[in-house]
């Protein structure tokens, strides 16, 4: 789908001063100021991200009152249930706290709900039964703060509850009635970071936990090696890398080049990463992430705990090869689903009423039709909704785009859901199927009061226009102190104008291009080469036939390519065009790419 291109122009005073006090290339300058980031000081703590800018645990809110509770259950040897959720948030999120309260001295034991069996959420009976064989403290992570009704069973029952998580709090109605509830979005909660995700929260107590029972030394150890799992649930989760979370992300992705952990090794292992390179992103959301999603997704998330608590090599290697199985039957389930959803949108091609998409099928898996949104949103950049109907019940995920908040969506006809919850862009929900059609209705109404048709097209901003000659190895190396990229720290992208195609687009696989392209400097005789990558852009050859010769406007990002044969600098294109005859370069300074790779 083409995108508008925009070209946001930071105040060149700001971007002077900031190159000035942090010493750094005027491309880089900009580029932080377009993040956010002004004055040196503030340069050199995003720059150099470290252990000391993380936040005081005791800065959110109830975090006292639970580690009192659990500093006391820790001493009394009483066993503590850790109750999770089945994505990779709510499992390395038991990993963590599993294991700090263990390094503390105490017991714990953990459950994680089956997606099909139990689905989302603490479950009253599961609270009854821990308190039959006598549990006295159950902890959730990454689920509870709209779980009032099991808040209401634990009380009465006897059994403390403490609830961790970082999903929105219901509107009218707060919080639920437990020992504890730390989460950074309920009311009253000043923690400066407000997008942890639930792992991150975890994070959060096993910190305030060492800080209790261990000492100065060992927290120096411990807190850096529990940043690994806190970056993977981060990344994978899709929260913003912005504040802390993307110091914890940062740091976390540097320890993942010397993993310890079995478990983490296997499944590095299976998923092609074998160390040595340093760990993007990318690595973590299309590589470990899918093969971690992938049991609660397909068969049991309790996989995953056993992974990353597993002493013996071989059983780790068993249980990622698993992992590794099941994410390849997941994908083969999303293609499948996909193409019914494809069939769905050739028979009513013309999308000018559709403001929100529901989109719904029986046999559909509901462990993938979270993935199969994002998906659709891709296609036709509008919200959606995937569901997958069993009988009478249904159950679905949905995924939004920037100008729409979906959560509000749902509020807006809470009475015809069993359950829901979720944030801005991502929601989970069940209903009964028979109100599906009164779903569509309203959803669609409701987007169509909030949203114009230009927002459906996917706004592209072009952090910088440059000429090829300025993709350097600097450059490279000066957008590296800017990582981690995702959510919130977008990686950076760029424009050239009048670009020359110099061969026929490659296909690859059938669904991506290869263009190779250069382009002649004015003031030079030499022109300089590149080949990019177009992911999934295929079809677009199809509507924008290009040939050899053709002159195009190309917006890209820059890497590198590992790859011993033919690595080196490389392009990933974001979208590309054919080039007016009167193009000019009018959105950025002339001269910063000249200046880029100072």
């Amino acid at each position: 789908m083409n995108s508008r291109w925009s070209f946001p122009s930071p105040d060149p005073v700001q971007v002077e001063k900031l190159r000035t006090e942090a010493k750094v290339s005027p491309i880089l300058a900009r580029l932080l100021v377009l993040r956010g980031v002004n004055g040196g000081a503030a340069a050199s703590n995003f720059l150099s991200p470290s252990l000391d800018q993380l936040h005081s645990p005791y800065l959110l809110r109830g975090m006292a009152e639970a580690v009192e509770r659990l500093s006391a259950a820790i001493s009394n040897r009483e066993l503590i249930l850790i109750y999770g959720d089945y994505d990779v948030d709510g499992t390395t999120a038991v990993v963590i706290l599993k294991t700090a309260i263990e390094l503390c001295g105490g017991a714990t034991d953990f459950h994680v709900p089956h997606r099909i069996k139990e689905g989302y959420g603490i479950k009253d009976d599961v609270i009854e039964r821990a308190a039959a064989a006598g549990v006295k403290v159950v902890i959730s992570v990454d689920t509870g703060i709209r779980a009032f009704q099991a808040a209401e069973t634990a009380l009465r029952v006897g059994v403390d509850l403490i609830v961790t998580d970082h999903h929105l709090p219901e509107v009218d109605e707060g919080v639920p009635k437990a020992l504890a509830v730390l989460n950074p979005n309920q009311q009253g909660c000043d923690y400066p970071c407000k997008a942890l995700c639930g792992a991150g929260v975890a994070f959060k107590v096993a910190q305030a936990l060492f800080a209790r029972f261990k000492d100065k030394v060992d927290q120096t150890k411990l807190v850096p090696s529990f940043l690994k799992m806190v970056a993977i649930a981060t990344i994978a989760d899709a929260v913003p890398l912005v504040g802390e979370n993307r110091i914890m992300t940062r740091l976390g992705l540097e320890g993942l080049r010397r993993p310890v952990n079995g478990g983490l090794k296997a499944l590095m292992e299976v998923s092609g990463l074998n160390g040595g390179r340093p760990l993007g992103t990318g690595d973590v959301g299309f590589r470990l992430g899918p093969r971690i999603n992938a049991a609660g997704r397909m068969d049991i998330a309790k996989d995953v705990i056993d992974l990353f608590t597993c002493k013996d090599q071989k059983r780790c290697k068993e249980i990622a090869e698993k992992l590794n199985q099941l994410n390849l039957e997941r994908q083969a389930e999303e293609a499948r689903i996909v193409t019914e959803i494809d069939a769905m949108l050739a028979a009513e091609p013309d999308f000018t009423d559709k403001f929100c998409m529901v989109f719904d099928g029986d046999g559909w898996h509901r462990g993938v039709v979270g993935i199969v949104a994002s998906r659709v949103v891709e296609k036709t950049g509008r919200p959606a909704l995937v569901v997958a109907k069993d009988g009478a019940e249904a159950h679905g995920s949905g995924r939004s785009i920037a100008k729409f908040h979906l959560l509000e969506a749902l509020e807006s006809c809470r009475e015809l859901f069993t359950r829901f919850v979720g944030h801005e862009h991502a929601v989970g929900f069940a209903l009964p199927s028979a109100d599906l059609p009164e779903l569509r209705r309203r959803l669609n109404a409701f987007a169509q009061a909030r949203l114009l048709p230009e927002d459906f097209l996917p706004q592209l901003e072009i952090d910088a226009d440059i000429p090829l000659s300025s993709v350097t190895p600097q450059l490279l190396e000066a957008l590296g102190r800017l990582e981690p990229f995702g959510h919130g720290n977008p990686e950076p992208v760029f424009s050239s104008h009048g670009v020359n195609l110099l061969t026929p687009p490659k296909i690859i696989k059938e669904k991506h291009i290869k263009l190779r392209m250069n382009q002649k400097q004015s003031d030079a005789k030499s022109s300089y080469s590149y080949e990019a990558m177009g992911w999934r852009m295929a079809k677009r050859l199809v509507a924008e036939p290009c040939q050899p010769g053709d002159s195009l406007d190309v917006a890209f990002t820059v890497g590198f390519n590992f790859h011993p044969d033919f690595g080196g600098l490389e392009l990933t294109l974001e979208d590309f065009k054919k080039s007016l005859a009167t193009t000019r370069v009018t959105h950025a300074d002339k001269s910063l790419g000249d200046q880029a790779s100072d």
